[in-house]
């Protein structure tokens, strides 16, 4: 076992002070240059004041963060096939030190604690992989093999990772592998650790939550562009490591950029109860729809009282609402399972794990643990509505909403992946959507309009940059953000305006505990002084595993949203579609793909007859693979103008967000 890392780090955790480290001179606001800028004195006055928030002296998360390490290597850094840089650890050994200026002190520790990677005992025959991807594989071990839950998001890391147990434990087969629910992190490196071909020939077991696939499915291919880019402002990938960079996400890391993949579940959980003896141990389901995610599942395996809270518990605030986007999850749903586990086993558990972040072992601890993580749940869920019935409006409340003192006190529920303030704003949409009841804002002005028309009544831009400049020197940092961002939106060849608001950004990003927060304002400031990041070597490379998963019906919703229905407003018609799966009739009104299941119109323009590969050739426009795939009786225009009209909305993914 290598100690040196894990004893650094906790001296670290050990000598964290009040001192500030180092001094930094706030910038004169005239200095608008496309360079980075150190800390301002306000921003070290607001990173200070944690220090008298926080008992930085209580190291209970870091000895559960370091608690059975069995080996990690000195140095991580993984790469694919061609020589990309994936994943890496490596990247962050700058953290051996106190918090800088520049990096909100809670969120440092919480990247340090995140830089503790290896392999780990969880207890006996269950083990975990943690620090090699943004979440935790766990490997639990059967009679014969491993049963191995949520293989990690790249294929690349779960190779990595899957070689350090073998290194370390012994070569076994794999059994069968666990989907605790439908998010890309905890699947998408499955063929990392098994083949498709073990799968289909039965050597190996899937199992997942009810509706898994669906879920998988429609969050990283319906709306899947427009996340991928908004993931990289919420995971920091276009920023180096460092103490003016990216740092933790609160859950990890960050995000891994290697290739996903997919493989389809063979079994999936439909009740809460449902046991599976696999490979000789007994596991007891606990399903947990609609909380971190809209497929998700706990389970309990009695033998080694030890209970699996997937991303339920996390050992940090998670999100109601994630910043890439996505559906907005139940908070109280989500308190209520987390108490539903507590009833069912929280009495026998010895050791509680989980899909991200550390285990936490002793009843008394678990018991704590779980109880001040529903309780934060269920607090933002019910103080919302309470200020919601009140008539507050959603950015009121996320002004106003703060924990309870005590709660706000403790490590593993503070906000360093989700917010207490975008929380809320997810509780006020779930329940009352995006309208606030002020009919001013039923048809608002495009950004770019309201910012066009709000210069125009400035009169001088010049002067309102003046008085920017003038509040950045007080730290009103929000407020320059804002009133700078209009005056790029207004005119994106503004370079003072530009250059100001980026400052500020860093400033906000600096003092946030948030890693996705201050991933997103440093990514922001990064391309208002630079430009949008089209660098693809800050993406992860999918290589369409999900997407040839698609059922029949995934496939023609994905084609409707893909029809771009203003090209083809006078294109109705109707068409049956034969199918090995079943039969379809398609019923395309003024552009608008509309389809039944299980029946056929006696009276249809057209009848097409084909594969699964047919229909993915309409979505590609691959019009010589349609001709080969797809048999067509009837008028063959229809099919062709439908064609015309499917937008590759990978010719998108890299749209402006931080400027029009």
């Amino acid at each position: 076992m290598k100690r040196k890392k894990v004893i650094t780090l906790i001296s670290a955790a050990l000598t964290l002070t009040m001192s500030v480290c180092g001094s930094s001179t706030a910038i004169a606001a005239s200095e608008l240059t496309a360079e980075s800028k150190p800390a301002t004195q306000y921003t070290i006055d607001a990173n200070q004041e944690v220090y008298a928030l926080l008992d930085f002296e209580d190291t209970a998360e870091f000895e559960n963060a370091t608690k059975g390490q069995i080996a990690s290597p000195d140095t991580l850094d993984i790469y694919d096939e061609n020589g990309k840089l994936v994943w890496s650890q490596t990247a962050y050994a700058f953290l051996d030190q106190d918090a800088p200026d520049t990096a909100n002190p809670s969120l440092w520790r919480n990247t340090q604690l995140n830089h503790i990677y290896g392999l780990f005992e969880v207890t006996d025959g269950i083990y975990q992989v943690r620090g090699y991807d943004m979440s935790n594989v766990t490997f639990i071990k059967g009679d014969t093999g491993w049963i191995v839950v949520d293989p990690l998001m790249s294929v690349e890391c779960a190779q990595a990772a899957l070689a350090l147990v073998e290194e370390n434990l012994g070569t076994f087969p794999v059994k069968a592998v666990i989907y605790s629910h439908s998010h890309v992190d905890h699947f998408g490196g499955v063929k990392g650790i098994v083949s498709e071909e073990e799968v289909e020939a039965g050597n190996v077991q899937v199992i997942a939550p009810e509706g898994f696939e669906k879920h998988a499915v429609s969050e990283n291919i319906y709306a899947g562009t427009a996340m991928g880019r908004r993931a990289s402002y919420q995971y920091g990938t276009m920023l180096e490591g460092g103490e003016t960079g990216s740092l933790a996400i609160g859950i990890g890391m960050g995000q891994s950029k290697g290739k996903t993949s997919y493989i389809s579940p063979t079994l999936e959980i439909t009740q809460t109860g449902e046991k599976h003896t696999i490979d000789g141990v007994e596991i007891e389901f606990q399903l947990t729809p609609g909380t971190e995610a809209p497929a998700e599942m706990n389970f309990w395996i009695e033998s080694k009282n030890a209970l699996w809270m997937a991303e339920n518990c996390t050992g940090t605030l998670h999100n109601l609402y994630t910043l890439r986007g996505a559906q907005v999850r139940d908070g109280n749903a989500w308190a209520e399972y987390i108490m539903e586990s507590l009833a069912l086993y929280g009495d026998k558990a010895d050791v509680v794990f989980q899909s991200h972040n550390w285990p936490h072992w002793g009843n008394d601890t678990i018991q704590e643990y779980m109880t001040n993580t529903a309780a934060v749940y269920k607090f933002i869920n019910d103080q919302t509505l309470l200020y919601i019935n009140e008539g507050y409006t959603e950015t009121e409340i996320a002004n106003m909403i703060q924990l309870p003192k005590e709660l706000e006190k403790v490590w593993y529920t503070r906000q360093y992946y989700g917010t207490v303030s975008h929380n809320s704003k997810a509780v006020y949409e779930k329940y009352m959507g995006w309208y606030d009841g002020n009919p001013v804002h039923l048809v608002e002005l495009t950004p770019s309009d309201y910012a066009q028309k709000l210069v125009e009544y400035f009169g001088d831009t010049d002067a309102v940059l003046e008085k920017a400049k003038e509040d950045f020197a007080k730290g009103e940092y929000q407020w320059v953000a804002q009133i700078t961002n209009t005056l790029v939106f207004a005119d994106p060849e503004n370079t003072d305006a530009r250059y100001l608001c980026a400052d500020a950004l860093e400033q906000l990003g600096y003092q946030a505990e948030s890693g996705p927060w201050r991933s997103a304002y440093l990514c922001a400031a990064q391309e208002l002084r630079n430009g949008t990041n089209t660098d693809d070597a800050t993406r992860s490379s999918g290589n369409g595993d999900v997407f040839s998963h698609m059922t029949p019906d995934m496939i023609l919703d994905y084609l409707g949203i893909l029809v771009d229905t203003t090209k083809i407003p006078d294109l109705t018609f109707t068409a049956n579609l034969i199918l090995p799966e079943g039969n379809y009739v398609l019923r395309v009104k003024n552009g608008v793909l509309l389809y039944q299941k299980d029946t056929q119109d006696a009276d249809a323009d057209v009848t097409w007859t084909t594969k699964r590969a047919g229909l993915l050739s309409i979505i590609q426009k691959n019009a010589e693979n349609v001709a080969a795939l797809i048999q067509q009786e009837g008028d063959e225009t229809y099919l062709t103008r439908l064609m015309d009209a499917v937008t590759f909305t990978s010719d998108y993914k890299y749209f402006n967000i931080i400027e029009p």
